[in-house]
Order: C-alpha cells, then sequence, then structure tokens
C-alpha cells in the first residue's frame, strides 16, 4: 500500500512539473492522486475508525487553507475591478528607470505581503505596460517583480500559500515570522536591486500616464468609492492575523468576516441612483465577480494536501525526515536551502506540505527551537519555500504568469536573472543566520 502511494505521488508529481509540455491541467492531476491515495488507504487499512477519523482531520485542516485563499481571492478581485489599485499606479510614476525599479521592488515587496504573489505580480506587470515601451527594461522589471513578490509573501502570514499553510496549522505565529523573516526577505529584495541598477541606466523612453495604467471599474466609479473599497479590503486583509489573534477563531473566518463586509458595503454602493440604468451583471460587485475565480488553483491545492496528507498517514514522511536529519547532521540550514532550490524546478505547495508532514510541532523542551511554533526550521522553510521558486522563471506561480504575460522565455531569464536571484536567495539566508547568532538569549 505504501509503495503504490508513494508512487501515485512521485508519477502525480512529475505530470504537473511537465503540465507546460503534457497539456494536462495540473488540477486533473492532483485530484486524481488524492482520490487514487486515499483509496489505496482505505483498501490498505480498511474503512476503520481511525482511517475514517484521518481522513476527516485531513480534510478539516485543508479546508481551512482552501477557504481562506478562496475568500482572499474574491477580495483581491474586487478591489481590483474596482479600481482600488489605482493609487499604486500613481505611486509608481517615476522619470528614470533605476527610480522605477526602486519603486517597482518596494512597493511589489510589501503589498505582496497583503495580497498573494501571483495577484500581486500581474498587478504589478500590467502597470510596466504603460510606463516604459523599452522590451529589455521591462523584462528585467518584470523579473523583479516576480523575485519581489515572492520574497514580500515569504514573511507575511497572509502573503504566500506556504506561508499560509505554515500559519494556519500553528507551525508559525503572525508576529514571529514577521519578526525573524522581514529583514531576510528584504535583503533578498535589495541586493538584486542594487545589482540591477548598474545595469539600468537612463531615463524612461515614454512619459508615464497613471490615469491610463489600469484597467479599474468600467462603470465610472468615483475615487471616493475607490478608496472606500481599497481600505475595506486591503484594509481587512491586515486585520486578519489581528482577529485570529482577538478571538481565536480559524484565520479563515477573519477572511470571511471581511469578504462579507465588503459584499454588504459594494451592493449598497451599486444600489444608488447612478448605477440604476446598468444591467446588475455589469456591475462590479462581489456576486458579479465570482466567476472571475480561479477554481482550478483552489482544486489543484485540494488535490495535492490531501494526497500528502495520506502520504503523511503512511508514515513514510517521518521517516524521510530521520533521513535528512541524519545526512545533514541536524543542520536546518542545510536542508532548507536545498528545498529552495528544488522548489526552483518543482512546485513548492507540494514540497513545504511534505516537510510539514515530516515533523511534529514540538511544545517545548528538546528540539523546540527548530521544530516549536517559530522554530528556525519552520521559518527558514517558510523562507526557502516562498523565494527559491524565483530562481527559475518556472519555480513559482507569479513567475508562470508574469512568463505568460510578458513572453519572457526561459532561456532569458535563466541567463540574464537567475543568477541575480540566486545571490538574492543566499543573502537572505545568510541575513538570517547573523541574525540568529546574535540574537540575545531568552529574547
Amino acid at each position: 500500500m505504501t509503495t503504490a502511494i508513494i508512487f501515485i505521488f512521485i508519477a502525480g508529481y512529475l505530470l504537473i512539473a511537465m503540465e507546460n509540455w503534457t497539456k494536462v491541467n495540473k488540477a486533473a492531476v492532483a485530484l486524481l492522486m488524492a482520490v487514487l491515495s486515499w483509496t489505496l488507504y482505505y483498501m490498505g487499512c480498511g474503512a476503520s475508525a481511525e482511517s475514517v477519523s484521518a481522513f476527516t482531520k485531513a480534510l478539516g485542516e485543508t479546508s481551512e487553507i482552501l477557504f481562506f485563499l478562496l475568500g482572499a481571492m474574491v477580495i483581491v478581485e474586487v478591489v481590483d475591478t474596482n479600481g482600488g489599485f489605482d493609487f499604486v499606479r500613481e505611486k509608481l510614476v517615476s522619470k528614470s528607470k533605476v527610480g522605477l525599479l526602486w519603486k517597482l521592488t518596494l512597493i511589489t515587496f510589501f503589498l505582496s505581503a497583503v495580497l498573494d504573489n501571483m495577484t500581486t505580480a500581474i498587478i504589478m506587470v500590467m502597470i510596466i505596460d504603460k510606463l516604459t515601451s523599452d522590451r529589455k527594461d521591462k523584462l528585467f522589471y518584470a523579473s523583479m517583480v516576480i523575485l519581489s513578490a515572492n520574497s514580500g509573501g515569504a514573511f507575511s502570514p497572509i502573503g504566500d500559500v506556504t506561508t499560509i499553510m505554515l500559519w494556519v496549522k500553528g507551525n508559525i505565529s503572525t508576529f514571529g515570522v514577521i519578526r525573524s523573516l522581514l529583514i531576510p526577505s528584504l535583503v533578498s529584495v535589495l541586493i538584486p536591486a542594487a545589482i540591477l541598477s548598474f545595469l539600468l541606466k537612463g531615463r524612461l523612453e515614454i512619459s508615464p500616464r497613471p490615469h491610463e495604467a489600469g484597467t479599474g471599474a468600467k462603470v465610472g466609479i468615483t475615487r471616493k468609492e475607490k478608496i472606500t473599497v481599497f481600505c475595506i479590503g486591503v484594509g481587512g486583509l491586515l486585520f486578519v492575523p489581528v482577529f485570529r489573534f482577538m478571538t481565536g477563531l480559524p484565520p479563515f473566518m477573519g477572511i470571511m468576516l471581511i469578504l462579507a463586509i465588503l459584499w454588504v458595503v459594494t451592493e449598497f454602493i451599486f444600489k444608488e441612483r447612478k448605477y440604476k440604468d446598468i444591467p446588475s451583471a455589469e456591475l462590479p460587485d462581489v456576486s458579479a465577480l465570482m466567476h472571475k475565480i480561479d477554481l482550478c488553483t483552489i482544486l489543484f491545492f485540494l488535490g495535492i494536501l490531501t494526497t500528502v496528507a495520506a502520504l503523511s498517514e503512511t508514515g513514510i514522511l517521518k521517516s524521510a525526515g530521520a533521513f535528512l536529519d541524519r545526512t545533514s547532521g541536524g543542520n536546518p540550514y542545510i536542508v532548507t536551502a536545498a528545498i529552495g532550490f528544488l522548489s526552483a524546478v518543482v512546485d513548492n505547495v507540494p514540497l513545504v506540505a511534505s516537510c510539514m508532514g515530516m515533523y511534529d510541532v514540538i511544545p517545548s523542551g528538546a528540539g523546540a527551537e527548530l521544530y516549536g511554533i517559530d522554530g528556525k526550521f519552520w521559518e527558514l522553510l517558510a523562507y526557502s519555500g516562498g523565494i527559491g521558486g524565483s530562481m527559475l522563471i518556472i519555480g513559482s506561480a507569479a513567475g508562470v504568469v508574469v512568463m505568460g504575460l510578458q513572453k519572457i522565455s526561459f532561456g532569458w531569464y535563466l541567463k540574464h536573472f537567475s543568477w541575480i536571484a540566486c545571490i538574492g536567495y543566499l543573502a537572505g539566508i545568510l541575513a538570517y543566520w547573523i541574525l540568529d547568532i546574535t540574537q540575545i538569549p531568552g529574547q
């Protein structure tokens, strides 16, 4: 049984990694993996109370992550469609190439900490198209967007799928991961930005026109309404960790609270007299935008996370963790750094999910420094899983979507930007190590 489940996981993993060649949607493969894995597990163990309980627990933990992602995706879509990010576009106006680079880097970095990295990358790449016409500059800017979006998501509990997974399951805390990973994540983009500053010289070829930069709403949304939607959506996302801290409820409950408030507010906005003659299907409120949500991504995560849960139930992940401990001498830097390089080739979600199944969270005592809440292993895993994929353009969701939008070839990115991203990745790990060894004991 265990051997068969491992084979299904490896075969499915390869098909997911080769999606561009097989043309088979990775969501379909992930769902097939999940059903086959749990079918084999039930056939091997029988539909006992223990196996049913294991599946119910796995489904419950996975559902928390999926509902969180679903709510966040809807909120971001509503804010974007209603022109809420027009203010971001206005702040990016610059006359010099280097000036635009640094604004783009920092705004993408911090915006990605609130939004997901893929959505942030899409928004920023759309803006780049309106701010410069030079093809070479666009490629460098777009590459920097990929790195900044992934790095910004790594230090925030809600900025990347992998950190959301670690946060929801209690491996990391809100303030713990921000405190430990903010500086390393920032280093991972500042050094590459400094390197690119020597490659981008001169002034931009066209005058920036921020009012043309985005899609916005098509029904004449006023500036006041844009500000309202932006404050509720983005401010609400920032409030979710506070909500969890105050109530103790799962994070997806906070997301649903913000979604409900945004839904009610937009319903009232579009019931005003000036919108009476516009068909309801064309109004950018929550109900009209539901069809835009990428359900394939949600189903992919459902398949992957439940497959990894089945693999974990067999005990193979614990054995793999023990093997890594022996071969690395228990050094978390070696293990997580390798995971970061591997995530540049394969999807980071199953990688991180597998690593989470290898070790238990240790509340206190021996091993808590590494595997306790906010332990070094979990923090480095969040960093490596989130940023490592930037070293290849196919290594992250942000990279893949930018690759399609800007028509960046794998070879160009590998030749011109992979080495820059690698330097940033390693510099961030070094920054974490320096902060770790200089930390005052007990602080």
